[in-house]
């Protein structure tokens, strides 16, 4: 009896026995899997009765395990076909995988799915081919793919031709009420076809891909609207870039350097040079508080604001300037919880007279970089900078201006240099003294003095930005530097 248990593993056994060797009986029970034993002398109603349960038994385990089949495999083919849909983020290579997974799964001959937009069809289609050895062309039913929009439903279609039957099914991929699409199988001929269990299945898998292309779809627009910002900030940093004095004349006894680094595509950070019809030669650097298109708005404004003072018939003088650029900034500032530091300059090249105003800015540093050369060739001690610390209260903070202007008259191999804070804020690496672990810490002033005596040669701005930008590969602010060189 228990070599009849691999065999019909469904079977329900009753045992009549005649024999009363309990060890035999339990032996033949436990290795038999016995449902029910009755010994000698059986009646033929008790009989009855224990076949009649036996049966009612096995109806009822058979519908349970049939039930745990279907529940069993229909969780292993949501999770393989999930898997397998999940593993792609964009929207074509997730279109394209359910094709092919659904369609493999399915033993289907011919898959494909149409995209839906509003209450029709789009007219690109991703199929899938079983594998053959004749590969043939195949072409959906398209009035089954339209009723199966208009109606949200599934369709079945069975057909034969030459003898050979074939089953399309038209499953339509909605998600919180908005149809994504419609997928459609064919099967021609097969020798296991399509039970109804089977479409059940079917269209349990269109359910669950049908979040997954309502996610591919929103992640895809994500990636379209992150592409169109790129874009349009990379419009943005180019208009901002043209802002910028790109070019200003050579001087006869100066020269002007000047670079500016956005932390992202824009930034606050802006610088000006300007020659004035009199002859001065003006120069500003600002920060707007705050990064990105904020503060790019509001350098634009500033830049237009400030060459409109500028441009005036009579070189205006700094702290006016400073006054004006307040008074038409400051109510857009105020509200929009903003500020701007700045420095701005005039430089007198027939005098060597230099007038500044300061608001808020850090302070300019002026030194003689001759003498700093000269001093360093034969190593004597070091010159100290002039930290220009006249200076008034940043723009937007209060609806007039209030600070004071300052002067300074700069002699041939003097250097009048303007930085921000993304400069001076930079983290720099400090060697260990005595074997220790190196540190990091901000530049401030004295560091950004100590890089500039050790410049070899001639200033050069662009040699003094790379050197601190490969310290930080991280920037995390604007940065800019200028300078007027005395001659």
């Amino acid at each position: 009896m228990g070599k009849t248990v691999e065999r019909f593993p469904d079977t329900i056994r009753i045992l009549l026995t005649g024999y009363t060797d309990v060890e035999d009986l339990v032996e033949a029970i436990n290795s038999g899997q016995v449902f029910k034993y009755i010994t000698k002398p059986w009646n033929p109603e008790e009989l009855k009765s224990v076949i009649n349960q036996a049966s009612e038994t096995y109806k009822y385990y058979k519908q349970r395990s049939v039930a745990l089949r279907r529940a069993l495999r229909r969780e292993s083919l949501f999770n393989d076909v999930m898997s397998a849909i999940r593993g792609s983020l964009d929207y074509s290579s997730m279109v394209q995988t359910i094709v092919q997974t659904v369609g493999q799964t399915f033993e289907a001959d011919y898959c494909a799915l149409r995209p839906v937009e509003g209450d029709r069809l789009l007219p690109s289609t991703f199929p899938y081919q079983a594998q053959t050895e004749s590969p043939s062309s195949f072409s959906f039913d398209e009035g089954l793919l339209v009723e199966a929009v208009a109606s949200s439903k599934s369709q079945v279609h069975q057909s034969s031709h030459n003898g050979v039957n074939s089953v399309q099914i038209v499953v339509p991929l909605t998600y919180q009420q908005e149809l994504l699409a419609v997928l459609a199988l064919c099967q021609q001929g097969g020798s296991n076809p399509w039970s109804a269990e089977d479409i059940e299945l079917i269209e349990g898998v269109a359910a669950q891909a049908a979040l997954a292309l309502s996610q591919a779809k929103l992640y895809q627009r994500t990636l379209d609207l992150a592409q169109q910002m790129r874009n349009e900030l990379e419009v943005a940093r180019q208009i901002q870039t043209n802002l910028l004095r790109q070019s200003w004349p050579d001087f006869e006894t100066v020269k002007v350097q000047a670079c500016c680094y956005p932390a992202r595509e824009v930034g606050g950070d802006f610088f000006e040079v300007y020659v004035h019809s009199q002859g001065d030669i003006w120069i500003a650097v600002g920060d707007v508080s705050g990064k990105g298109v904020p503060a790019a708005l509001f350098m634009a404004s500033a830049i237009s604001v400030m060459r409109r003072e500028l441009s005036q018939e009579n070189s205006p003088e700094p702290g006016q300037v400073m006054q004006n650029l307040n008074s038409s900034l400051s109510d857009d500032l105020i509200g929009n919880n903003h500020f701007i530091t700045m420095v701005v300059a005039r430089y007198t090249p027939s005098t060597g007279h230099l007038a500044y105003a300061n608001a808020g800015h850090i302070y300019p540093i002026v030194w003689s970089h001759s003498e700093v050369k000269a001093q360093a060739a034969v190593g004597s001690q070091q010159a100290e900078p002039n930290f220009l610390k006249t200076r008034g209260i940043p723009l937007g903070i209060l609806p007039v201006w209030k600070g004071k202007a300052g002067t300074i008259e700069l002699k041939s191999g003097d250097v009048f240099l303007l930085t921000s804070d993304g400069i001076t804020e930079a983290s720099v690496t400090v060697e260990a003294v005595g074997g220790g672990q190196e540190t990091r810490t901000m530049l401030q002033q004295e560091g950004l003095w100590q890089l500039l005596i050790q410049e070899p040669g001639s200033l050069n701005l662009d040699n003094l930005l790379a050197r601190i930008r490969a310290d930080n590969p991280i920037q995390e602010d604007d940065q800019t530097i200028l300078s007027l060189e005395v001659l």
